[in-house]
């Protein structure tokens, strides 16, 4: 590893900063340039290859009950650094990372009529690939501040086309628009209409990342890093100048945040390509963030797991045991119910998922549905909802684990919390510490519902406490979090490598999505962290199996082999039935063979909501993989295969869309063929509506 680091203090007066400070990125492409306002307000810009990508914008906040921290400021010094550093992550896309980056702090001083005064520093980073600033609040005199709104402005430098999805405190559960951001308005006024129950603040509001092209053609790309005691940033619009401003996720008090300083808040990020594949292959929003604070990570591993889940979303089978009426798990007495018969996580199901899970190389495999109370969990706005101990009277929790153990795989647990976080909070030691009894290692958590305590939403800053609180506490039982319906990630799994999956956005279980949602999300949702989709499904008709369940899954069999290339992740699953793989052992033999973990990524060509297509090197091996996604109108391509040892050859296994595949009319229609190949050879890919390729590449 290699690391230089240079810092450099400048002394000088508000009186003398009047043509402002710049400061460049290591390979001068990107420029951050602060100044005053003649009223005191900092103000930044930033531009890019030349092109001004964000126009002055202004920096500050609103108090509660206290003069703003927005002008009235004087620069009394500026700190300049420079970083060039290599770290390894624990697990990732590649196996080390570069970290190279200029940065400038600006130290201010806000002078109050009381004759105090408040401190406050702004540090701005630029990288090759995009800029960062956050606020730091030196400790100081008054040592809680109540924010009431975070005025950190980012003005486009024009009408911008976006991929969005609406501003909501609670969801990030949505398909994504294509708009310019002038048109943004009108497509919400319509999603107002089909979304009236969700937690939408504003017409022009919209959640990152946010996904942007400039009309010059470059690519641009909104979010924040580094997340930490505060509450999530959505963006609004002012579509009349097209200027974004920070909107926080509020408290039940209508106040944002309360941050006693010292305190740095989260990173507000930029990310800049000429190349849409610069956004995918972009380091930026890891780089941000503190490096792994867990001294011994050698028990997290990335995971290949099969789940007792598909059957209950698509209805084949229940979560719950019984049918009850009124019912309370505090008295409810199991002993005497009638098991309605659907239940899915029974011990003969279980069984049969362990044995098909071992026999094809799994690692582990998830339960839903194990654990009492699911009788009347939904919606409900109930405190004391599940245990996170109980199983089920036909679940032997104990037996199915050794059984598990003996098929040399783990059970991965599962902890609905209902949306009562603290009921979850008074539980979760113990659930922790039934994990480690029965050997579980690895934990996905839920937080469905409307949160109690009643008017917190999911991603204000009480809520950010508790999700990176839990993380932090099953850090120390050695145990991974699969968090879904949490906040959106922004890069924490650096520093806590036991983050190994996020659900927070729209994944497989909305069963009728567009085929363009997998081409926008490595995009957006993906830039702060893996993400948990559950890919894998080959029967697409549901009425075959699921019986009232007249849904169809809009994608090819080769387009879900290839999502476990083209949506990173080190937490992937076989989200079909077992019965279904069965059927197509010979497609099934890719997610058999795909890695998890990978030593060298190679985005080859994308375009957000049209197509992506990326090679990734085996990081325990020498052999390469491939695939791509398309979205309903296909998508043709020669797969230059440059990315191969170039004295080697290999064993191409390609698995494609047979020629008359689609999403709609055809999806299970797929062709395997096999040849020799070297680094000097293409191989054509037709990717039909909806659909994908992919290809293993194993070394002679």
């Amino acid at each position: 590893m290699k690391k230089l680091a240079l810092t450099l203090s400048l002394l000088i007066s508000g009186a003398n900063l009047t043509a402002g400070e710049k400061v460049a990125s290591p390979d001068g492409g990107i420029i951050v340039d602060f100044n005053l306002s003649p009223s005191g307000r900092p103000t930044y810009s930033v531009s890019f290859q030349g092109e001004e990508i964000v126009r002055p914008s202004g920096l500050g906040f609103l108090l509660k009950d206290a003069t703003p921290m927005i002008d009235g400021f004087r620069v009394d010094s500026i700190t300049r650094a420079s970083v060039d550093d290599i770290w390894k992550p624990v697990w990732g896309e590649n196996t080390e990372i570069a970290d190279s980056y200029r940065s400038m702090t600006v130290h201010m001083t806000q002078p109050l009529s009381s004759g105090e005064a408040r401190r406050l520093d702004v540090e701005f980073r630029a990288y090759d690939d995009g800029a960062a600033l956050r606020y730091i609040f030196p400790s100081q005199a008054a040592s809680e501040l109540v924010i009431a709104d975070e005025l950190t402005e980012m003005a486009m430098g024009g009408d911008y086309t976006a991929w969005w999805i609406p501003g909501d405190y609670d969801t990030q559960e949505y398909e994504y628009t294509r708009s310019h951001l002038s048109e943004i308005r009108a497509h919400s006024d319509k999603r107002h209409m089909a979304n009236v129950s969700q937690s939408i603040f504003s017409p022009t509001g919209v959640q990152t990342s946010l996904m942007l092209k400039t009309p010059s053609g470059k690519y641009l790309n909104l979010h924040e890093a580094a997340l930490v005691d505060y509450p999530a940033m959505h963006l609004n619009l002012n579509d009349s100048t097209m200027t974004f401003v920070s909107w926080l996720t509020p408290s039940p008090d209508g106040t944002k945040a309360v941050v006693k300083t010292p305190f740095r808040t989260p990173w507000r990020v930029v990310m800049a390509s000429e190349k849409a594949t610069g956004i995918l292959a972009s380091n930026i929003i890891y780089n941000l963030n503190d490096p792994c604070a867990i001294d011994d990570t050698s028990w997290i591993k990335p995971v290949k797991y099969m789940g007792v889940w598909w059957e209950m979303i698509t209805g084949k089978s229940t979560w719950s045991y019984c049918d009850a009426e009124n019912f309370d798990l505090a008295t409810f007495d199991y002993s005497k119910a009638v098991p309605h018969g659907r239940h899915g996580a029974n011990n003969e199901n279980v069984r049969r998922y362990i044995d098909f899970a071992s026999e094809n190389g799994m690692d582990q495999l998830l339960i839903e549905g194990w654990n009492i109370g699911w009788e009347d969990w939904f919606g409900k706005q109930k405190d004391y909802v599940f245990d996170f101990v109980t199983p089920y009277p036909d679940f032997d929790i104990e037996g199915l684990n050794e059984y598990a153990h003996s098929k040399g795989i783990r059970l991965m647990m599962h902890h609905e919390t209902s949306g009562s976080v603290p009921n979850y909070e008074r539980h979760i030691d113990r659930a922790y510490d039934l994990m480690n009894h029965h050997g579980y290692n690895a934990v996905k958590s839920g937080y469905v519902g409307k949160f109690l305590p009643d008017g917190q939403n999911h991603y204000s800053q009480w809520a950010v406490r508790h999700y990176l609180d839990a993380v932090k506490r099953a850090a120390d039982k050695k145990i991974m979090v699969n968090a879904h319906e949490a906040v959106r990630p922004t890069g924490l799994a650096r520093t806590y490598p036991n983050l190994i999956g996020n659900e927070s956005a729209m994944g497989t279980e909305y069963q009728n999505m567009s085929p363009a949602h997998v081409t926008i999300l490595p995009f957006t949702r993906l830039k702060g962290g893996p993400m948990d989709f559950t890919p894998g499904i080959f029967k697409m008709d549901f009425s075959t199996f699921a019986p009232g369940n007249h849904e169809h899954k809009r994608a090819t069999v080769a387009n879900q082999l290839a999502l476990y290339l083209t949506m990173y992740s080190p937490l992937q699953m076989a989200a079909d039935l077992p019965e279904h793989y069965a059927e197509k052992m010979d497609a099934f033999q890719f997610i058999k063979d795909v890695p998890v973990d990978w030593s060298e990524s190679r985005y080859i060509d994308a375009e957000p909501g049209e197509f992506i297509i990326v090679a990734r090197k085996d990081k325990n091996s020498d052999n390469w993989f491939a695939g791509g996604v398309a979205n309903a109108d296909g998508h043709s391509a020669d797969l230059s295969l440059g990315f191969l040892d170039p004295a080697a050859e290999y064993e191409a296994t390609i698995y494609a869309d047979a020629p008359d595949a689609h999403y709609d009319s055809n999806p299970e229609a797929y062709v395997i063929t096999r040849r020799k190949v070297t680094q000097a050879d293409t191989i054509p890919v037709c990717m039909a509506p909806g659909g994908g390729f992919a290809v293993s590449f194993r070394k002679l």
